[in-house]
């Protein structure tokens, strides 16, 4: 019998160094259609916690800006940033999902791109409300 054998396996977790010190699994999404100004946003889910996010506002023509949040609420109210046309935003963020949403009467077109961990989705159990100051 090993001397291992009454040892358990333990998942990877939100403060596992090693998960973020590898090389991240891909996530790219493109074309993402996003609603104007108003009361819907465009969530973005994450098949596990990031790594890093970058958010690229790939609207041309005339300057449709993009909010870019952590919640639904956040993106609607004032816990955003914004992203001009062209404009794009890499974060080290440890993360589940990103919220859009137009900063404008004209909806724009955007672009995810993620470097996701082995850190399970479920492992990150804070919901960001919006509503101090993380939206």
């Amino acid at each position: 019998m090993s001397q291992y054998s009454n040892l358990d396996w333990q998942y990877p977790g939100l403060s596992d160094v090693g998960s973020y010190q590898a090389s991240a699994t891909p996530f790219v999404t493109g074309n993402v259609t996003v609603v104007a100004s108003g009361s819907s946003t465009t969530q973005v889910v994450f098949p596990s916690v990031t790594k890093f996010v970058t958010v690229v506002n790939e609207t041309t023509g005339t300057n449709s800006a993009l909010r870019v949040g952590f919640s639904s609420n956040g993106v609607k109210n004032t816990n955003y940033f914004i992203l001009d046309n062209g404009e794009s935003y890499t974060g080290e963020w440890k993360v589940t999902s990103v919220y859009l949403m137009g900063n404008s009467t004209t909806g724009c077109t955007a672009s995810v791109i993620a470097g996701v961990t082995n850190v399970p989705y479920s492992e990150l159990p804070l919901n960001w409300s919006g509503s101090i100051g993380v939206g």
